[in-house]
């Protein structure tokens, strides 16, 4: 199953591990490389966007954008408490990239890669100390809600969160990729290193989408798509939305913990499935859209994302709005592949559904 990813390596100093062991003063003046990489298809892509499988998706190819901003972020372990050592904001170009394959341990191995040809440093330090990389990558700017250069402590980088109501970060929600901070590896997250006063460490690191994938079908009952007797009872789904959607601050390191009140969103980003002009819709279909995935604090519903869809039936105009909830892991190291089967059999008569008349139609 192919992972929609980015891949971080921090490579060995170009002096060598030996030299630096043997000379900490050249160490302590030394940086840490680091190479960056998309995995794509298989196939070399010869335009400036990435085509590639996305998460959890085994048949649809699609297309995402090489990222223009990376953050990194350099935490130091003194042995008692945490704190920054280094962070860094690079604007990366879209045009030095060479495909290649990665047979590293990370996800995914034997993925196609692009990998950033241009070297990026990032400063070491001549004290003995553990610590952790963290780094977000997009293609627009984001809006951090703390400021990037107020951010000092290693709480606010762990608990960092990002805007998605900026439209540019709506447009970009699944080429906004990230370090989970829960994926370990043989019982440590997996960006972090023990020393760097011996040798300079080397460690391998892969981003992932922040956004869920929802991809969602629809139904309408055959019985209930003709009544002869009464043509008028006849149901067609003249508009289908998802609303309610994620529009605020997101954890950039964290995408399982956003959680909300006891109920959907009061007010949300809203996207169009179906519309009164989509005639061969209006029974039955098949599409996705990419949102930041939450959970509710409701009572027995705490591990559920509620998908909140709004319908027009037979252009009544007259909306109704059941919700559909979708069960998650919040303590997953990657965001789901959400499946969502809408099947309209009795859709106006659930106890859930709430009857909402349009003011206009």
């Amino acid at each position: 199953m192919k992972k929609a990813l980015l891949y971080i390596g921090i490579v060995l100093l170009a002096f060598g591990c030996r030299q630096a062991e043997n000379d900490p003063e050249l160490l302590s003046k030394g940086t840490m490389p680091v190479s960056i990489s998309l995995p794509v298809e298989d196939s070399y892509n010869p335009y400036q966007v990435a085509g590639r499988r996305s998460i959890g998706d085994p048949g649809t190819t699609e297309r995402f954008a090489f990222p223009r901003h990376i953050y990194f972020f350099v935490l130091k372990y003194n042995g008692a408490t945490w704190s920054i050592w280094h962070k860094e904001h690079l604007e990366p170009l879209k045009e030095d990239w060479t495909p290649k394959h990665y047979f590293g341990r990370l996800q995914s191995i034997g993925d196609s890669i692009f990998e950033y040809n241009e070297q990026i440093n990032l400063l070491l330090a001549a004290e003995k100390f553990a610590g952790e990389v963290f780094a977000i990558a997009s293609p627009n700017e984001l809006v951090f809600n703390t400021p990037f250069a107020s951010i000092e402590t290693a709480d606010q980088v762990r608990n960092l969160q990002f805007s998605t109501a900026d439209p540019d970060t709506k447009a970009n929600l699944h080429n906004i990729y990230s370090t989970p901070y829960n994926y370990e590896l043989s019982g440590s997250y997996y960006g972090a290193f023990s020393s760097i006063y011996q040798r300079v460490p080397h460690i391998d690191l892969m981003l992932y989408h922040v956004a869920a994938k929802v991809d969602i079908t629809w139904y309408v009952d055959e019985n209930n798509r003709i009544n002869k007797d009464n043509p008028a009872s006849a149901v067609r789904l003249t508009s289908l939305k998802a609303c309610n959607l994620f529009n605020g601050y997101a954890y950039c390191f964290k995408p399982m913990k956003n959680v909300v009140g006891s109920a959907p969103l009061a007010t949300g980003d809203t996207i169009e499935i179906v519309k009164r002009t989509d005639e061969g819709l209006w029974w039955e279909g098949r599409s996705y859209f990419y949102t930041i995935p939450y959970t509710t604090t409701a009572v027995g519903k705490e591990n559920y994302f509620p998908l909140q869809m709004q319908m027009e039936t037979n252009a009544s105009g007259n909306l109704y709005r059941p919700t559909l909830y979708l069960e998650i892991d919040p303590t997953a190291t990657f965001v789901p592949w959400l499946r969502a089967d809408f099947n309209l059999n009795q859709p106006l008569s659930a106890g859930t559904d709430t009857k909402v008349v349009a003011k206009d139609s």
